[in-house]
């Protein structure tokens, strides 16, 4: 199944844009489903028919849908709920507030995987559009697998054992006092699920063959930045990016005074877009006249994106986000992060694992048996590549 995601700051475009893509899919004969994982849901207003979570059929070989995160939670997380709202109604709280407690923040993130994963599993669509949150959001979405792999082998998977192991011994004492029961196996094994799911998903994430991100952006400074660090973010995570959308374009046509300084602004910015984003394929879309709202306004912008029957579901450029190179007695590793410079980098190596922070975003990479044993020896950036050299202690 081919899996492309739609990610972009917040109001640049790229629901329309997931939407259309689902459209000129859909013309080629490849059964598509665009799903909205951005809580702030606005996909049925961009086909302008009712969604939910269920898909439902827009078009023939297209389907659109919206992700209840409530729904997923129960069907994928209810003994799970069920065991915190009662630990939270045993400190006093009434039974609403204890079942919104009990909806841990993140998770209609984490729920968004687990719908990816469960429609990959099942080969029922050929093309799977992701209409995800903004960049930020999105991003912590992306880096779940490795995040959630670093807590799960460290903390939780030894607690599973000593929990499931005490909890007939303790449980006659523990209640009474608490107020509550310990975790079922049920309860406990509900993570560590999720995390299996999740961590298989990161193989089809992470494979270019198959996943890919679409940047979406408008030429403005502050729009271009943001993608630009998306950008480096998704290398970092081993996500491969195959296209760029300019979105909202002045048309050379408009010729009012007032839109003068915009356009010439916008010039600038086009420019900057591909000077920073090269070799990436750049696609530009112009600021139309009327809202892209409905399936007539979406036709007119699937015509501009993919022009001539163009199949959307291509892959447009093959990224190498990670590589490995021996160079005599020596191996490097390198690591694709456009627009880093080497001073915001700061790594660490801990046994076989590698962390590698940028800002507020760290990966924790697990290496390969040729490198575990060595030892960073030195890093630099050389054409948008982290070179980093490893050599025996």
């Amino acid at each position: 199944m081919r899996v492309i995601l739609m990610t972009g700051k917040g109001g640049v475009g790229k629901t329309s844009v997931a939407a259309a893509t689902g459209l000129r899919c859909a013309e080629m004969g490849h059964r598509t489903l665009v799903l909205s994982t951005d809580p702030a849901h606005s996909l049925a207003d961009s086909f302008d028919i009712e969604l939910g979570h269920d898909s439902r059929l827009v078009r023939p070989n297209l389907w659109g849908a919206e992700l209840d995160a409530l729904k997923e939670l129960e069907g994928n997380w209810g003994a799970v709920k069920r065991y915190i709202t009662q630990v939270l109604q045993a400190q006093g709280l009434d039974g609403v507030q204890a079942e919104e407690l009990a909806i841990l923040p993140g998770m209609d993130e984490i729920f968004g995987l687990v719908r990816m994963k469960r429609h990959y599993d099942e080969g029922e669509y050929d093309v799977l559009i992701i209409d995800s949150a903004p960049t930020g959001t999105a991003l912590r979405l992306l880096s779940l697998p490795e995040v959630g792999g670093w807590y799960m082998r460290r903390f939780y998977k030894p607690f599973q054992g000593i929990s499931v192991a005490l909890r007939p011994l303790v449980e006659p004492f523990f209640r009474p006092i608490a107020g509550f029961s310990l975790p079922t196996k049920e309860v406990m094994d509900a993570p560590y699920e999720f995390y299996e799911q999740i961590e298989s998903l990161e193989k089809i994430l992470t494979d270019p063959t198959q996943t890919s991100v679409r940047l979406i952006m408008n030429p403005e400074k502050m729009v271009i930045k943001e993608s630009l660090r998306a950008h480096a973010y998704l290398s970092l995570y081993n996500v491969a990016t195959d296209m760029v959308v300019a979105n909202r374009i002045i048309p050379e046509e408009v010729s009012d005074p007032f839109f003068a300084r915009w356009k010439e602004n916008q010039q600038q910015y086009r420019q900057e877009i591909h000077d920073n984003f090269a070799p990436l394929p750049i696609k530009e879309v112009p600021l139309y006249s009327e809202e892209m709202c409905g399936l007539e306004a979406l036709d007119r912008l699937k015509e501009t994106l993919y022009p001539d029957g163009e199949d959307p579901a291509q892959i447009y450029y093959k990224e190498t986000t990670m590589r490995i190179l021996q160079e005599q007695q020596e191996y490097s590793l390198e690591v694709y992060l456009p627009g880093i410079e080497k001073r915001q980098v700061e790594l660490s190596k801990t046994g076989d694992e590698l962390n590698i922070r940028i800002g507020n975003h760290r990966r924790n990479l697990v290496l390969p048996q040729a490198l575990a044993a060595l030892q960073p020896s030195g890093a630099r950036m050389e054409e948008d590549y982290l070179k980093i050299r490893f050599a025996a202690v």
